[in-house]
């Protein structure tokens, strides 16, 4: 089974967390999830985060803390999600390269049917 070691972006602003809706045709299509994406072969976390957050949603962020380390066994792979803490130092949030995004409270993520790694993370901010 195939690893992938991911990245995940925890934005929070005015008590709101950004999410992303996965496109069409991709893994876990139309699903929810903290936008991030695959670790390429040489690449930094961070710098793979703010690389995927930039082509995801054409905003750049500082990368502060790891929040949250999910391994998950998927049918075919295995996923290492590395979620850190993130901050928007520019541009306000466009769906390029994701379905589509929203600001929502934890309260509010249980109308989201998110990945189903993403799910312990969901767990954890609403426990905050």
């Amino acid at each position: 089974m195939e690893t992938l070691v991911v990245t995940a972006a925890i934005i929070k602003n005015s008590g709101k967390f950004l999410i992303a809706q996965r496109k069409m045709g991709a893994h876990q299509e139309m699903k929810w999830e903290f936008p991030g994406g695959k670790v390429e072969k040489g690449e930094d976390p961070e710098a793979c985060l703010k690389r995927e957050i930039q082509e995801e949603l054409n905003i750049s962020i500082e990368v502060k803390d790891i929040y949250k380390v999910v391994s998950h066994n998927y049918e075919t792979k295995h996923i290492i999600l590395l979620c850190y803490t993130c901050k928007i130092t520019s541009g306000e949030p466009q769906a390029v390269d994701c379905q589509d995004f929203r600001w929502v409270k934890p309260g509010e993520m249980s109308r989201y049917e998110f990945a189903t790694a993403d799910i312990p993370v969901v767990r954890e901010l609403c426990k905050d």
